[in-house]
């Protein structure tokens, strides 16, 4: 089950930048263990090379090269450079983002502009390019990375994450009724607290660079326990992107170790 043999996927966001196992290279080696040709990008071309790397000594198959996932420009190049090399796109992973804290007081309006470019104009744009592509071959699976922050109130002051996610729930969910009958699905995995690289920074940023603190209080705020790993998403990516999901769409599957369900 969960075979991808023959497909291709284009995953935004492909890298992990320090070490560990972020949502993009996690997502991108379990697509390829499953079968699937890989055609990443991210900012960073190393992050990026690194995820080739792990994929190539598997014996997978996989191309990455460096773009910007909100310039029009860049994601046709990207988009165009997958075609040239595969000729096709059967799944599309929508995972670039950062997190910065702020209210809407607090918050200039660039890094608001900046949230809603890279959460909801990122995801627009690999759409806009890709979907035709899709359509035409008569399927397709795209999957956009979420988050519960987006559902919820999720303890940090981040107003400009939170509500580019929400929009990007709804992008899916729309655009999903609207391709439902042309065989492409779109779906999002809404991620609750993941033990990723990235806590590091967050810990930074939200604990005054109290790591330990930061990590110990995030294992507490979730009923399982422990915070999830990259793993866990990129499982879920593999199901939604799968033909076993093939009457999936339009929807949210949330991970999150039952987060959401608990009083805020």
């Amino acid at each position: 089950m969960f075979r991808l043999d023959g497909k291709v996927a284009l995953v935004t966001g492909c890298g992990t930048l320090g070490e560990g196992w972020g949502n993009g290279k996690a997502i991108s080696v379990a697509l390829a263990r499953q079968g699937a040709s890989i055609f990443g990008s991210d900012l960073n071309l190393e992050a990026a090379q690194q995820t080739k790397k792990i994929i190539e000594d598997e014996g997978g198959v996989a191309h990455v090269i460096t773009a910007d996932a909100t310039q029009a420009d860049e994601v046709k190049k990207l988009v165009d450079a997958c075609m040239a090399q595969y000729g096709r796109i059967d799944i599309l992973i929508n995972n670039v983002g950062r997190s910065e804290p702020g209210d809407p007081v607090s918050m200039s309006e660039q890094i608001w502009d900046d949230k809603m470019d890279i959460y909801v104009k990122a995801a627009f744009l690999a759409c806009n390019y890709v979907l035709p592509i899709m359509e035409a071959q008569g399927k397709g699976s795209i999957v956009s990375i979420s988050s519960v922050a987006g559902l919820r109130y999720v303890g940090k002051p981040q107003v400009g994450y939170a509500a580019g996610k929400a929009a990007l729930m709804q992008l899916t969910k729309t655009t999903g009724v609207l391709y439902a009958d042309r065989g492409v699905r779109l779906n999002c995995v809404a991620p609750g607290l993941v033990f990723t690289p990235l806590v590091k920074r967050l810990a930074d940023k939200y604990a005054k660079g109290d790591f330990e603190g930061f990590v110990a209080h995030r294992h507490k705020q979730v009923p399982a326990g422990y915070m999830g790993d990259a793993w866990d998403v990129a499982n879920t990516v593999v199901f939604l992107a799968s033909d076993e999901a093939r009457y999936i769409t339009g929807q949210t599957i949330v991970v999150d170790g039952g987060l959401t369900s608990t009083t805020p």
